[in-house]
């Protein structure tokens, strides 16, 4: 039996606004094995980086909070760690590497430095030390003349390799878990493949577990074992990438794979989609939160929050069309 690294449960993280209360997560389950990769997927609003921030004790308060559920990893409960056990645990065990590099890279600091800053964090070692650390952190990114690139500003560098400069920092302490938030968001396509293979090359290298944040099944097809569908705050289904793609059970898993792009021998499908927006977080829908948008829906739906529902074999599933109240 795989060993579980991360067990998130009932998980709630809300907004406290002067118009009202944001549940931006509200019930999430999900988990992670040692050494797998599993993709949290949805629209944009569905709640995935405020899921990965809660993860990391990131979330802005006020006027965030975490105000329900666990997030077990390694066996110990992070809502109950100090800030200064946080720190020890953030970029050493669990590192994030985040969708905008210029956001998150001080752009008056050589990028080599910006890497050693956070070996040095986490290791009793010198500066110089650090520094080689960092360089070769870089290679293992793929960075041509690491040694002089790293002598580099982030606005000296393109978009692509901004984006590994972020992964190696992320990488440089070996972290039993790495949380990439859109990672090739701001890519080319050939830029997006090449930065999927090396995240799956160094998932194997460090021995390490992905959480890959994506709005993109695509993507997610391409490097993942297991995928969470989330919407409005919640999982709607979860699976084996193989179970997920060939069975979708939930409509709204069904209505993402049916907007992706693919040929039927030479011919092109025709794209669909899913009609609707997703709801506002301040006043989400009642019963089933996609009801509204799905084309299945029964009465019921609007009235009664479908449960999430173990169908076996890791694959769960939250919707009345599969599991009818009895």
């Amino acid at each position: 039996m795989n060993k579980k690294l991360l067990n998130i449960a009932n998980l709630k993280t809300h907004f406290f606004t002067s118009k009202g209360i944001i549940k931006a997560v509200d019930g999430l389950y999900l988990d992670i094995n040692l050494g797998e990769s599993v993709g949290l997927v949805g629209e944009s609003g569905s709640g995935k980086s405020v899921s990965a921030t809660s993860i990391m004790r990131l979330v802005p308060s006020p006027p965030g909070r975490i105000v329900d559920g666990k997030i077990i990893f390694h066996d110990e409960d992070l809502l109950k760690k100090t800030e200064d056990e946080m720190r020890k645990i953030r970029g050493n065990k669990i590192a994030m590497c985040f969708q905008d590099p210029m956001t998150f890279l001080n752009p008056v600091k050589r990028v080599g430095d910006q890497i050693a800053e956070a070996i040095l964090m986490h290791n009793d070692i010198d500066k110089k030390e650090a520094h080689v650390r960092a360089i070769e952190a870089m290679e293992q990114v793929q960075i041509a003349s690491a040694a002089a690139r790293s002598l580099d500003y982030p606005h000296h560098l393109s978009g692509g390799m901004r984006q590994r400069i972020l992964l190696a920092s992320a990488i440089s302490c070996n972290p039993d878990l790495i949380i990439a938030d859109e990672p090739t968001t701001s890519l080319d396509v050939i830029t997006q493949a090449d930065m999927l293979d090396l995240l799956i090359e160094l998932k194997s290298e460090i021995n390490s577990s992905i959480l890959l944040i994506s709005h993109d099944l695509g993507i997610i097809a391409q490097t993942c074992d297991h995928v969470f569908i989330m919407y409005s705050g919640k999982v709607l289904e979860s699976g084996s990438v193989r179970d997920i793609f060939k069975d979708p059970l939930h409509p709204y898993t069904e209505g993402l794979l049916e907007s992706l792009p693919r040929l039927h021998g030479k011919i092109r499908r025709t794209l669909k989609a899913i009609p609707g927006m997703v709801p506002n977080p301040m006043r989400p829908p009642s019963g089933c939160r996609f009801h509204p948008r799905c084309k299945y829906v029964m009465d019921i739906c609007s009235t009664l929050e479908p449960e999430i529902v173990d169908m076996g074999n890791r694959r769960m599933v939250a919707c009345h069309k599969i599991n009818p109240p009895t």
